[in-house]
């Protein structure tokens, strides 16, 4: 699948869904990042807030700018993962100045944590603005991935969503084991993660209303566990969301494969679709298809279905 990005301006329904972003240290860019796409990536992000130790903050973001510029040469034949970057919170002049630094050509957006609200995304948003205009890069070229770690940023949701509808595509709830959410709402994770269950179907719901198009969820921190990454993995895919952030190149096999139709299933799709343009074309609205009763609406389903994965 390619992971290039979408230049149209203020466009974010064009960026292409991600099945999995998969998370590589700031610092360990230079010997990670290869691992990272011979995993399989959709795409890569490129961590400088808590993953680097701040004696290391220099080195890492300069193994970033040079990954980006790398990306940004070799950008012609879309090989590869899209990178993103994980900054700082944007609360001050230093976190800004590093923003400026990694924005230019080879990155497709930047992940922002510990969002407290719709405030945080429009201050997010303004930034990039300028970081676009100073690079002559297009309006709203680089996507906004906000982090809803706390309890107020996962009530308003859909106010997130919203604050920057011309980036933010890709949104969920990214629970975990011991992480920034879990402290936030109080909720103690099993080993299916079941407890977190209505928080994603909730937050899924309120990205879908606001019209983000490519909802993801995570995390799965148990790097070992790949039968219970897989069985939470199909949770999210069945509630709706489009893709999840992962930790480990391990998991980015599963991952691609739980968020990605079978060929059976496209097969099904192409036969649901003439099945119903021959109805149409009989005046009829609706078909037994399979042993089951389908019209219009599932097979405009079956259409987004093929555009998106042929």
């Amino acid at each position: 699948m390619s992971s290039e990005l979408s230049s149209a301006s203020g466009a974010h329904t064009n960026r292409p869904p991600l099945r999995s972003l998969l998370f590589v240290p700031g610092n360990k860019t230079t010997a990670w990042l290869p691992k990272a796409r011979s995993a399989g990536a959709d795409a890569v992000v490129l961590d400088l807030e808590d993953a680097v130790p701040e004696a290391d903050r220099a080195a890492a973001v300069r193994q970033v700018t040079e990954a980006l510029a790398r990306r940004a040469a070799d950008a012609s034949d879309g090989a590869g993962p899209a990178l993103f970057v994980r900054v700082r919170p944007l609360d001050g002049w230093a976190a800004a100045e590093e923003l400026r630094t990694v924005c230019g050509p080879g990155l497709s957006g930047i992940v922002v944590p510990k969002v407290s609200g719709p405030d945080d995304v429009r201050h997010a948003d303004r930034l990039l603005g300028w970081c676009e205009r100073e690079r002559r890069l297009r309006q709203d070229q680089l996507a906004l991935v906000p982090l809803l770690e706390t309890a107020a940023a996962l009530r308003d949701t859909y106010g997130c969503a919203i604050a920057a509808t011309g980036r933010v595509a890709y949104l969920g709830a990214i629970t975990g084991a011991g992480g920034d959410v879990e402290r936030a709402v109080g909720y103690r994770w099993s080993p299916a993660g079941h407890e977190t269950h209505p928080l994603r179907a909730r937050v899924l719901l309120d990205v879908r209303a606001a019209g983000a198009p490519h909802p993801v969820a995570g995390l799965w921190t148990r790097i070992g566990d790949l039968d219970g990454l897989r069985a939470f993995a199909e949770q999210n895919r069945a509630l709706g969301y489009t893709g999840m952030m992962a930790i480990h190149p391990s998991h980015v096999p599963v991952i691609n494969e739980v968020f990605a139709p079978t060929a059976d299933e496209l097969d099904r799709a192409a036969r649901l679709i003439a099945a119903m343009e021959k109805a149409q074309a009989d005046s009829v609205g609706a078909v037994t298809f399979e042993g089951e009763m389908v019209d219009e609406a599932m097979a405009a389903t079956a259409r987004a279905l093929l555009a998106r994965f042929t």
